[in-house]
C-alpha cells in the first residue's frame, strides 16, 4: 500500500522545517524554533499561555525557550495584571526585525520552491487555508475523529 496524504503531508511539513532551520541558521544566525516562537509571540500578541497553545508546545517548554528570547533581548516578558503567574509577552525591536528578516527570507525560498516545482501556489495556498480553517472550526473535534482526545 502506497503512502497516504497524512503521512506525504508529515514528510513535507518535516523536510521543510529542517530546510528552514539550517536556512535561518546560515543567514540569520538563529534556529527554526526560535523563530516560530518569535512569530508565534507575534500572531498572538498574548500570554505565554496563547503562545504554547499556537505552537502546540507544553508550557514549560515554551517557557524555556521564552527565557533564552529574553536573554537575547527579543522578547520582553511581563505579568498579566490579575492574571497569578501568566506571562505577557511582547517582542523587542530586535525581535520584531528578526521575525520580519526570517519570515520574508522563508517565504521567499518556499515560493522559489512551489514554483520550481509546478504547483499553482494560489490554488496550493488556498487549499491549505481551507485545511487550517477547518481545523479551526473543529478544533478539539479533530483530536476525537482521531481518538485522541
Amino acid at each position: 500500500m502506497a503512502p497516504g496524504l497524512s503521512y506525504e503531508l508529515h514528510k513535507l511539513t518535516a523536510r521543510l522545517d529542517r530546510a528552514a532551520d539550517g536556512l535561518l541558521r546560515q543567514e540569520e544566525r538563529t534556529s527554526y524554533s526560535r523563530f516560530l516562537t518569535l512569530f508565534a509571540v507575534g500572531e498572538t500578541n498574548g500570554s505565554q499561555r496563547d503562545v504554547a497553545r499556537w505552537l502546540g508546545q507544553s508550557e514549560p517548554s515554551t517557557s524555556r525557550m521564552v527565557n533564552v528570547l529574553a536573554e537575547e533581548g527579543l522578547l520582553e516578558v511581563g505579568r498579566v495584571d490579575g492574571g497569578g503567574n501568566r506571562r505577557r509577552l511582547r517582542l523587542t525591536t530586535g525581535g520584531t526585525r528578526l521575525v520580519e528578516r526570517s519570515g520574508h527570507l522563508l517565504e521567499g525560498r518556499f515560493d522559489e520552491l512551489v514554483g520550481r516545482s509546478g504547483v499553482p501556489y494560489d490554488s496550493y495556498q488556498g487549499h491549505t487555508r481551507s485545511l487550517l480553517d477547518h481545523l479551526d472550526l473543529v478544533d478539539g473535534e479533530f483530536g476525537r475523529v482521531w481518538g485522541t482526545a
